[in-house]
């Protein structure tokens, strides 16, 4: 009851009450000069960048893991049977690292086991390397995102004191405050951006060496295919 007679005395307090400041993230971004802005826009752009590249890069990953677990068996039985031209149509319709280098062994069969031996593991390089296309933007974005934030900070901070020092130290602190914490989204947005990416791009290593480790069994299970007495 007190509280209403309050209000019926005072009919400003209720438009007090009712201006209450709230901290919206648009409003910062864009009260936070040019410099702020500026900032902000690249951390987009990088967040854009990182988040396409794992997603094309994930996709990518998922396709080379994919291939019919009886390939190998299949394999086996075309080099058994001196089926040749068989295995590497086998391989050709089969889109895969783990195919396209078993096509490589498969095409070098009747020379020495070095030289097929090493034909696999160039292939495997070129395959690697297919594999991780991009990848290390994701590395660059995750330590230069928190940075680039970092230096929106600082350059805000600059702007802030050097207000309060052209006007004599007459500054009001509202004006101030709201400056500093403005120049702070900077940071919470590179720091934001840098987690994702780092995460991306540790996901993306993990997939990677998955398919990798499976080339390699399945370059170790032809090779020694080769080595069985016929």
């Amino acid at each position: 009851m007190s509280m209403l007679q309050d209000l019926a005395q005072d009919p400003t307090a209720g438009e007090v009450l009712s201006e209450e400041k709230t901290l919206s993230v648009i409003d910062l971004i864009f009260s936070g000069g040019t410099a702020s802005i500026v900032i902000i826009a690249i951390l987009f752009v990088l967040l854009f960048v990182a988040l396409y590249i794992y997603f094309e890069r994930i996709f990518a990953i998922k396709a080379a893991s994919k291939i019919d677990k009886d390939f190998m068996n299949q394999i086996r039985d075309h080099v058994t049977n001196g089926k040749l031209e068989a295995a590497k149509l086998l391989c050709a319709q089969t889109d895969s690292p783990v195919a396209r280098l078993t096509e490589k062994g498969v095409s070098r069969i009747g020379k020495p086991l070095d030289d097929i031996n090493t034909a696999i593991e160039n292939a495997g390089t070129l395959e690697v390397y297919k594999l991780e296309r991009n990848v290390s933007v994701l590395a660059t974005v995750a330590g230069a995102a928190p940075m680039i934030g970092f230096l929106g900070t600082v350059i805000g901070m600059i702007l802030a004191f050097h207000e309060m020092a052209t006007s004599g130290g007459q500054a009001e602190m509202g004006s101030l405050a709201s400056g500093i914490y403005t120049a702070m989204t900077t940071t919470v947005a590179g720091l934001i951006v840098g987690i994702i990416a780092y995460i991306g791009y540790n996901h993306l290593v993990n997939r990677t060496d998955k398919v990798i480790h499976k080339m390699e069994a399945n370059a170790v299970e032809f090779l020694d295919l080769l080595n069985e007495p016929l």
